[in-house]
């Protein structure tokens, strides 16, 4: 059985760093990714980045839907090679990667669609979008920033 407190380990815990994200999201086209945003990505998480109604309660078979990605949601409590990673290869594949089996998640890859520049833009551009002090939260939550 999956619990919370399981994924929550992978997620925050057990992720082996494979390398520094931190500098990824540094210097991006935030004006490309709001547009690729928009392309790919409103269509679920809202053009205003408010996500689904009743993002907290699990749907039909158990999936949540899209969560916000403005402040009010959890896509900052992640760091940033979660948060690629989680867009490249979508919610299963990357749980099933990191050996977790059964987690359900409405969250599709977009390795065959976005390119991973074009993934870091959109990440840039929500990233964009947040109070400084969220934005240096989720930074402190990069694996080089941790002590």
């Amino acid at each position: 059985m999956i619990t919370a407190a399981r994924i929550l380990a992978v997620l925050f815990v057990g992720w082996p760093v494979v390398a520094s994200a931190d500098h990824e999201l540094e210097n991006r086209d935030t004006a490309r990714g709001q547009v690729l945003y928009q392309e790919h990505c409103a269509s679920c998480h809202g053009a205003e980045l408010e996500g689904q109604a009743n993002w907290r309660t699990p749907g039909a078979g158990g999936i949540l839907p899209a969560p916000p990605h403005d402040a009010s949601g959890h896509t900052w409590h992640h760091d940033n090679r979660l948060l690629f990673d989680y867009t490249k290869l979508g919610g299963e594949a990357l749980m099933r990667e990191r050996g977790i089996s059964g987690f359900g998640s409405g969250m599709p890859g977009f390795a065959d669609v976005l390119g991973d520049e074009e993934i870091w833009d959109i990440l840039a551009w929500i990233r964009s979008t947040w109070p400084d002090d969220i934005r240096e939260i989720q930074s402190g939550r990069n694996p080089e920033h941790r002590r």
